[in-house]
């Protein structure tokens, strides 16, 4: 089938070069003509595992190509899917303005039926409004909305930056939000290879969907952070308590890993823009506000959990393993190492970091304010601290002995509770993690 791809960011990269591994004919639309330039000689504007080898893969089969021209992109397409931002807005609200005006593109650019495909997160009822604005795309540039007639449908992604392309191949469901039950029938075509649970419903329902789940796994993470704060209160061990009630299979194991709390480009803007929707409507969605509170408070918690130990932190030097939100990216948007980094900085202490992946752009967020190494052990080089602030497996084969005695105080604040297994004690440390008493 011929698709196209608007926005070639994580969203619309991964779609499109995963489609076009099933043998669709797949063109990927950007604005950014020096983007556009880079995907064409095998450039990938950023960090996920197995993506590069993908999308070489679809431009060696000629059937995926990329674009800056929104009207060469849509010009065959019969599936459109919008994969541009939504930035969260100040107060929490979603900016569907790059929604919309690819929604008035397109409808100025198409000439035949199509399907037009949301895939961005987007609030309740942004399907009516782009059905609107391709219709008066299509008016305005004097074709009859009768004789171009475009169907809108929700399409939401549940992609985990890290394992992408694995999650977009075997999903644990695939989720369409239309109006009528044979147009749900032929977008689920373009999943046929797929073996999953494939749900048809109003777009609304679609649309509410993604941000459900992404506000019920921020829930977990926030709730089991809370465990582990009455856990070290009380001589309890997070870790054990979370395998026993992750054992359950009404509760399931997954997101019960205490830490310094959810970040990236996601949980955060999801639930935030949840709970906006929802006091729009005039309802308080308490457990919301409670769950965004508890996620700021464990990063304040963790910073104030060094200073009781270490004493205040100016002209203290703070090694730092972990910039990326998660371990698997380079992505640091809402990251809660980057929002510990800078507390400590603020507090005047000396930081060197170092990640695998996330360096470069973290660097183009402190502007010159931190150091950054070029491995975990040149980042311990006479450090008063050591905090590990992103799961990275590479930190667990670091060797503890030579981090000892390169360490100017061997005291390991662990924000992920990544070395808590490897008896940090018995090498001398002073180790601290979340939820765990020794």
């Amino acid at each position: 089938m011929e698709i196209a791809i608007i926005g070639t960011g994580y969203v619309g990269l991964v779609t499109g070069a995963c489609l076009a591994s099933f043998g669709h004919n797949v063109v990927c639309v950007d604005n950014d003509s020096t983007k556009i330039e880079s995907l064409r000689s095998g450039e990938i504007p950023f960090y996920e595992p197995g993506l590069a080898e993908l999308v070489d893969k679809g431009v060696r089969a000629d059937n995926l190509t990329f674009t800056d021209s929104i009207q060469n992109g849509v010009s065959k397409a019969s599936f459109i899917f919008i994969c541009v931002g939504t930035p969260p807005k100040v107060d929490g609200r979603v900016d569907l303005s790059y929604v919309e005006q690819v929604a008035y593109q397109i409808g100025q650019n198409v000439s035949h039926n199509a399907y037009v495909i949301t895939k961005s997160t987007v609030p309740i009822g942004t399907s009516r409004t782009v059905k609107k604005l391709v219709d008066k795309g299509v008016h305005d540039s004097g074709r009859d909305t009768v004789l171009v007639n475009v169907i809108v449908a929700s399409n939401p992604e549940f992609l985990r930056e890290g394992s992408a392309i694995n999650d977009f191949l075997h999903p644990d469901r695939i989720v369409v939000g239309v109006d009528q039950l044979w147009a749900g029938d032929l977008i689920m075509e373009l999943y046929k290879p797929i073996e999953c649970p494939k749900l048809i419903m109003n777009p609304e329902s679609s649309e509410l969907t993604k941000y459900a789940a992404n506000a019920f796994l921020a829930t977990k993470i926030s709730f089991i952070n809370e465990i582990a704060n009455v856990a070290e209160q009380n001589g309890a061990d997070v870790r054990e308590v979370a395998r026993a009630i992750g054992l359950d299979r009404r509760i399931g194991n997954s997101f019960l890993k205490a830490g310094i709390g959810y970040g990236g480009s996601c949980f955060p803007k999801d639930v935030s823009a949840l709970y906006q929707l929802a006091g729009e409507g005039g309802h308080d969605f308490r457990l919301l506000s409670s769950v965004i509170e508890v996620n700021n408070r464990q990063r304040e918690r963790f910073v104030n959990k060094i200073r009781s130990v270490i004493g205040e932190l100016g002209g203290k030097r703070i090694a730092v393993w972990g910039l990326a939100f998660k371990a698997g990216t380079d992505d640091i948007r809402e990251s809660a190492a980057i929002d510990i980094v800078t507390k400590c900085f603020a507090e005047g202490a000396d930081v060197i970091a170092y990640d695998p992946q996330a360096s470069d752009n973290a660097s183009q967020v402190f502007q010159g304010r931190i150091e950054f190494a070029g491995s975990a052990l040149e980042a311990v080089n006479r450090a008063d601290a050591l905090l590990v602030l992103t799961e990275w497996p590479e930190f667990r084969a670091v060797d503890l002995d030579k981090v000892r005695e390169t360490m100017h105080r061997a005291v390991v604040f662990d924000g992920r509770n990544l070395l808590a297994d490897l008896d940090l004690f018995e090498k001398d440390f002073d180790y601290y993690g979340v939820g765990i008493n020794y």
